[in-house]
């Protein structure tokens, strides 16, 4: 079904996608479902968001580490919103193979609009540095989780861009701390929608692995420019601005496939 050809777009989506999630944490998973669907060309888009989900939680592993490395990761905010997030995942990807896969996309296409006209709104916020989880937020912080989880779910891994807002959102801590810390989210929620695709046939293996590959290279480089840009709001920028830029392209894509 696939040659050379497509595993070697594969790889190059992956180092791609690698790179923003170093760069941008859980919002780089945005560029997964689309990339998967018009550059590798995997033609089912649920087979797409399947074989997206199971890449994107291993390359976000590795991108973990490495912000681990940089102290950039709040280990106890992530544990909460991912195992709230988990059962929110599980529940949105069983929801979501039961729905028409180009509207789903349609319908991502638009969340992802609303969501970085917010994150410009707020750009020049600098957030709490010190912010943590506790029993002060934990309600608010699982609440978000498990809405995240739905949605990252329902639309396949790229759901977990709101991870980056939805952190900020619920513990006001600085938008780095949020990168890194939405990648616990994203490996736990990647590795719960992808068994779920997987348990029905909607994984392309060998795309995943060649994906896979790339996404770790590309990770290296996206952690190191996302301690660079982290002030004054640039990062923040970036991530809305690429959320606009992939959102557009696929409502042109999935308004012409109706």
């Amino acid at each position: 079904m696939y040659d050379l050809f497509h595993y070697a777009l594969g790889g190059l989506s992956g180092a791609l996608v690698g790179l923003v999630l170093g760069l941008v944490g859980g919002g780089g998973s945005i560029l997964a479902v689309p990339l998967m669907v018009y550059v590798a060309g995997v033609a089912n888009p649920h087979v797409a968001i399947g074989t997206s989900a199971l890449a994107v939680a291993v390359s976000s592993a590795a991108n973990l580490a490495l912000h681990a490395r940089a102290h950039t990761v709040k280990w106890r905010c992530g544990m909460i919103y991912a195992g709230a997030g988990i059962l929110g995942a599980f529940g949105g990807s069983s929801f979501g193979k039961s729905v028409n896969g180009h509207q789903l996309l349609f319908l991502f296409a638009l969340v992802m609009i609303v969501v970085g006209v917010l994150m410009l709104k707020n750009r020049k916020a600098e957030g709490l540095a010190g912010a943590q989880c506790g029993r002060h937020n934990v309600a608010k912080v699982a609440g978000y989780g498990l809405g995240t989880g739905a949605f990252s779910g329902i639309f396949g891994i790229g759901g977990g861009f709101l991870i980056v807002p939805g952190l900020m959102a619920a513990t006001q801590m600085p938008v780095i701390n949020a990168v890194g810390t939405s990648l616990v989210a994203v490996t736990a929620f990647g590795l719960t929608t992808a068994l779920n695709y997987a348990a029905s046939g909607l994984v392309a293996w060998g795309i995943a692995a060649t994906f896979i590959a790339g996404g770790v290279i590309g990770g290296l480089a996206g952690t190191g420019l996302a301690r660079r840009l982290s002030g004054k709001g640039a990062l923040t920028s970036v991530f809305a601005s690429l959320i606009f830029v992939v959102a557009t392209y696929m409502l042109y894509e999935s308004w012409s496939s109706f």
